[in-house]
């Protein structure tokens, strides 16, 4: 009888080109470690924009924008599957097997192949400040993200350096984003900002969360934010310890799924996607407000009748 992994046991074990292979997907170019494929997230990806990093678990679709590990691709790949379901059907196309004698965790790469070299704050790069103001959440990433300049080193050994805006999940790791990259420097984990004791709000990721911030920044709830849905049973962990809670996954098949999931478990949860209620996830609705906004004029340029 198949003995079923847990998600984080599948994601030490089962590989994405591997998983990408045994649904028949190839990859178009291989540069490095990287492999590139056509998008089978979107149609009409003519120019292969599907990165995987098989060595550090890690996809990103760079038409989307989204990525993450194997079990945010099996999410996206299987949107009308539960997320148990998306874990058994990842091993068993991959016919990934657990036994207590052969079971050995990969090795995390993610902590020694990355190296933090300088932590700042906001407002230091143009290209973090100018990424955070184009999804609106700008004002209220200050002093909750910070700079993150790091360099990763290839197969040869030479570094290659990168720079990002940064917040610290609960195992310590640094989550990161900028406007060409999703990722996590170490291990994934949830992460929690203390607040009300008694009321916490939960959201997939940081960017929402600072979108709900954005709408309420005297709000005192704590916060519980994801960071990934494969982390769903975390965050529910976590979640226990509130009386009160207010959900706000995507709405989208994988948010709707989670929601329920973690409703199911929490009864006394409420599900307060309704705030963005025609978007797929908060942050769009902000972007959407913020790009239906008139650019405003200086004196000098309505007196010469230029817009910018």
């Amino acid at each position: 009888m198949t003995q079923f992994l847990n998600a984080k046991q599948l994601k030490e074990q089962a590989s994405i080109v591997d998983l990408l292979s045994r649904l028949g997907y190839q990859p178009v170019k291989k540069s490095g470690k990287e492999y590139m494929y056509r998008s089978m997230l979107r149609e009409g990806d003519n120019t292969p924009s599907f990165s995987v990093d098989d060595k550090i678990g890690a996809w990103y679709d760079h038409g989307s924008g989204r990525g993450g590990n194997i079990i945010d691709f099996g999410i996206a790949y299987w949107p009308a599957l539960s997320f148990n379901e998306v874990v058994e059907m990842i091993q068993t196309a991959c016919n990934v097997q657990l036994t207590v004698q052969d079971y050995r965790p990969r090795i995390p790469v993610k902590v020694r192949n990355y190296v933090v070299e300088k932590v700042k704050e906001l407002g230091t790069h143009p290209a973090i400040t100018n990424y955070l103001k184009s999804r609106g959440i700008y004002d209220a990433a200050k002093g909750q993200l910070q700079e993150l300049y790091y360099h990763v080193k290839n197969e040869k050994g030479e570094k290659k350096p990168f720079f990002a805006a940064g917040w610290k999940n609960e195992a310590g790791s640094w989550e990161v984003r900028n406007k060409y990259f999703k990722g996590c420097l170490g291990n994934k984990a949830i992460t929690v900002i203390s607040g009300d004791p008694k009321r916490a709000a939960v959201f997939e990721g940081y960017m929402n969360y600072l979108s709900w911030r954005t709408e309420h920044p005297a709000d005192k709830a704590s916060i519980i934010i994801l960071n990934t849905l494969s982390l769903l049973n975390d965050g529910i962990a976590k979640a226990r310890e509130f009386s009160g809670l207010d959900v706000y996954f995507d709405r989208d098949t994988a948010g709707y799924q989670a929601s329920r999931d973690f409703i199911k478990a929490l009864p006394y949860a409420a599900d307060r996607s309704s705030a963005f209620e025609g978007y797929n996830d908060y942050n769009d609705k902000i972007v959407a407000g913020l790009n239906a906004k008139p650019e405003r004029e200086s004196p000098e340029e309505k007196v010469r009748g230029v817009t910018l």
